[in-house]
């Protein structure tokens, strides 16, 4: 007899987000007055008012379909609008309000580089990218380094079909992401104390594990811009600041890059920046955490709870190395 052993991130289905809640939400949208394939990726506003945006024309691929084997992560999703409303974007500015500010951001046309150890540099339209990859519903939790944490519905690809697609060489050890530059259009950029721009990183081995995922979409529609539009990562098990958005360029090497914040203050956030709650910022603890729109302070679990996942990973790495 075949018995199946549940995985720690899994739920009997009947527990899980159905595609048919996020078929219904757009519906919503659409009796609203946003539907057919120009919906906007409104931003939610206070007293269930919508703030347009320009028609995204990939409108019509979400939702994109849940994956059951991450349709659930043990805590309700965080709210639409609590979470579009409080936001690390620091190209926009150093506070959480930021989602405003953000709507400048211009999302087509909108490319992406491939380079570095790839068997052809190329760039690519991002409406031609994302309709070439098979595309998909997860919830994951979002654990910030700044100890809070949100649960989100994202949609997109995972990593690993990023990769296939780049086709790397067998030298490359990493790959190192890299957003916008713009100091017209975002004004945090104009904060010449930063190292602009926005650089992260992962071992090879990270970024073709299932976990690790590229989000265009969020909440059953195109991704809203204070997410980080048109296209960012998302690495649950990590701080979030790993999560670097709206790419623009994909390199691969054989070098360890040094990311963003690792540049500036390398004493408290290293390459890795993997969570772990007996490990503590230099400045806190990250024992526990506030989960985002309930004032509740919860536990924080060894890799943000994905460790039977991707603990395998740093076997061989110092472990003084993992966390910061």
């Amino acid at each position: 007899m075949l018995i199946k052993r549940p995985k720690s991130w899994e739920i009997p289905e009947n527990m899980a987000s159905s595609e048919a809640t996020f078929i219904n939400r757009r519906n919503l949208i659409k009796a609203a007055g946003f539907g057919g394939i120009g919906v906007a990726a409104g931003l939610a506003l206070p007293g269930g008012r919508m703030e347009a945006a320009e028609p995204d024309p990939t409108a019509e691929l979400y939702p994109s379909g849940m994956n059951p084997a991450y349709a659930d992560v043990g805590r309700p999703i965080t709210d639409e609008e609590t979470n579009s409303q409080y936001n690390n974007f620091y190209e926009f500015g150093s506070h959480k309000r930021i989602f405003k500010e953000a709507q400048k951001l211009q999302t087509r046309p909108w490319t992406v580089t491939f380079d570095g150890l790839v068997e052809e540099e190329m760039t690519v339209d991002f409406d031609t990218l994302v309709r070439a990859m098979p595309l998909e519903d997860r919830v994951y939790r979002h654990r910030c380094v700044e100890a809070w944490s949100m649960v989100v519905p994202w949609s997109g690809f995972a990593l690993k079909e990023l990769v296939a697609y780049a086709k790397p060489l067998s030298s490359a050890k990493y790959i190192r992401f890299e957003t916008f530059n713009d100091a017209k259009t975002a004004s945090g950029q104009r904060q010449i104390w930063y190292p602009w721009p926005y650089v992260e990183g992962l071992t090879m081995a990270e970024a073709n594990n299932d976990l690790s995922f590229i989000a265009t979409g969020a909440y059953g529609k195109p991704i809203a811009k204070q997410f980080g539009a048109p296209l960012r990562l998302h690495t649950p098990w990590k701080f979030g600041f790993k999560s670097i958005k709206s790419i623009v360029r994909v390199s691969f090497t054989d070098e360890q890059p040094v990311s963003f914040w690792e540049e500036i203050l390398p004493a408290e956030y290293g390459f890795y920046a993997n969570v772990n709650p007996e490990v503590p910022h230099k400045r806190w603890s990250q024992a526990t955490e506030e989960v985002l729109g309930t004032g509740e302070r919860v536990p924080t679990q060894l890799f943000n709870g994905y460790a039977e996942q991707v603990a395998h990973l740093y076997k061989d790495v110092p472990e003084d190395q993992l966390f910061y």
